[in-house]
């Protein structure tokens, strides 16, 4: 009897794989055998797709049944592969015909009724299927608000195994995807209802114009969380591919919008202080799934109160900001995933926290336990400091209430300093002055030696580390692009250099 063939999709993190699943009828007693690193909830599905083929008013084989899905040894996790494996068995037992099948991926998991219930990770499945050279997909009708992103595949939307049965006898039964909302909303809250500090609006668009890490200290109530939570508005829409790599984490994580799926925003983060290091940068047994800085890729991460988050959460986060992913090993695999988001910390000087500094009431060694929170080596990745000073008058006619710039006005010199850093490093495959190596800064793009003269004086006297000197010169880079001249100045650089000096939380 011959063998019958379907395909589906296994993922690694973001990455995926076709996995070809075999169905062979005959040999022996009859019985049902899945071979190929199936782990716990896919060896039920042996159950599942029988129960479900049965409803279906479809017959089930009386033989020997083996199930092998390929490569054989690649881990299989989920429940995803239900679909595939019921149609690989009814074409194993000429029940429907396989004309259909090749170049058709299957997704999703079945219900005991036959139901094609949802499962997570649907879009980067597709996008890993198309990248294969897949072209067509049966994925479940409840998915196809993700799956019709994917540009290039025929997408078909199945609600019951019944209809993918009838599609494969040539009827016309599945559902088509409607064009996707690809549209932009802009609804972040605007830099207009901040009152006051100057230097932290400065250093906010600074951050946004670069892509700089920020630390914003201060006393409660001065705005610090108003200010992190405009800088989302600041950051340039997503391009097409970015969307798409920040929505396929999201997908992963089962958390899209089923109205507007693509997030073309940069995303805004806000972990309370007691989420653990698995659900900060991501784990899980078996297989790790994303955590919440991937969830913040390609936009902000915040960190209110980040004096209250332990030690080793905050230092969790080092390699991430230094290489824009996270690598997790776990037994069954390791899987990699992106993680190139904006670090914004806010915290305030002491535990006791009041509104002026005299009224402070902690000790010296209590103060220094507190900020001991935020160690040396992650401070030196942290480019902007602000310390924050309380408001002195509400008064509309007082000059911290004058005429706050909305964010509009500082999103467009934003962007256009961003489009000048765009087109020096393009050639490098760098988009932001943050991304930019150290050594390149150094060589191909060395300034001269009066230009950094303070940088060098500074090593000298161990002020400054060598990684420290290298950001304070990508400071320098997206001030320069911020007053439009070519290179950096010396008042660029010193001025890149007083934004890291050490504030009362470093």
């Amino acid at each position: 009897m011959p063998i019958g063939h379907a395909w589906s999709v296994a993922l690694l993190g973001l990455d995926g794989r076709v996995i070809e699943v075999e169905a062979d009828l005959g040999g022996g007693l009859p019985g049902m055998k899945l071979v190929g690193l199936p782990d716990a909830g896919l060896r039920e599905a042996k159950d599942r797709v029988r129960s479900a083929v049965r409803n279906s008013a479809e017959p089930w084989p009386g033989e020997k049944l083996t199930l092998g899905l390929s490569p054989a040894d690649l881990p299989k996790l989920g429940s995803g592969y239900d679909l595939a494996i019921a149609v690989a068995v009814l074409a194993a037992a000429s029940t429907v015909p396989s004309t259909r099948l090749p170049g058709t991926v299957m997704l999703g998991e079945l219900s005991l009724d036959g139901r094609v219930r949802e499962i997570r990770g649907v879009l980067p499945g597709l996008l890993a299927a198309r990248k294969a050279g897949m072209k067509r997909a049966v994925v479940p009708v409840h998915s196809l608000f993700e799956a019709a992103l994917v540009e290039g595949v025929e997408i078909f939307g199945a609600g019951r195994l019944s209809e993918v049965v009838a599609w494969l006898r040539g009827e016309d039964v599945l559902t088509r995807p409607d064009k996707p909302d690809v549209s932009t909303h802009n609804e972040t809250p605007d830099l207009a209802d901040v009152i006051g500090q100057p230097e932290a609006r400065w250093a906010l668009e600074v951050a946004a114009a670069g892509g700089h890490h920020v630390l914003l200290t201060g006393p409660p109530g001065v705005g610090k969380t108003m200010l992190a939570k405009r800088l989302p508005g600041l950051l340039p829409s997503l391009s097409l591919e970015e969307a798409l790599e920040v929505t396929a984490v999201h997908s992963l994580h089962g958390s899209l919008s089923r109205t507007a799926p693509l997030i073309t925003l940069p995303p805004f983060v806000a972990p309370h202080h007691t989420v653990s290091v698995a659900a900060l940068v991501g784990g899980g047994s078996g297989l790790a799934m994303p955590g919440l800085i991937s969830q913040a890729h390609r936009g902000v991460l915040f960190l209110d109160e980040a004096c209250e988050f332990d030690a080793p959460r905050l230092d969790s986060l080092r390699t991430a900001l230094e290489e824009g992913e996270i690598r997790i090993a776990r037994a069954k695999a390791a899987v990699c995933y992106p993680a190139r988001f904006q670090l914004v910390l806010a915290t305030n000087t002491c535990p006791c926290a009041p509104a002026r500094e005299i009224d402070c009431t902690c000790t010296p060694m209590a103060k220094r336990r507190y900020l001991s929170k935020l160690s040396g080596p992650l401070m030196d990745r942290v480019d902007l400091r602000v310390q924050m000073r309380p408001i002195t008058a509400m008064s509309t006619h007082s000059a911290a209430y004058e005429s706050p710039e909305p964010t509009a006005s500082v999103r467009d010199r934003v962007l256009a300093a961003r489009d000048r850093a765009t087109a020096r490093w393009s050639a490098h495959g760098w988009r932001t002055n943050a991304e930019v190596p150290g050594p390149a800064l150094r060589r191909e793009f060395a300034l001269p030696r009066d230009t950094t003269a303070i940088l060098d004086r500074g090593l000298d006297r161990g002020t400054l580390t060598a990684r420290g000197a290298d950001r304070c010169l990508r400071i320098a880079w997206t001030l320069a692009d911020l007053a439009k001249t070519p290179r950096p100045e010396p008042d660029h650089v010193a001025a890149a250099l007083q934004f890291r000096a050490r504030s009362a939380a470093a």
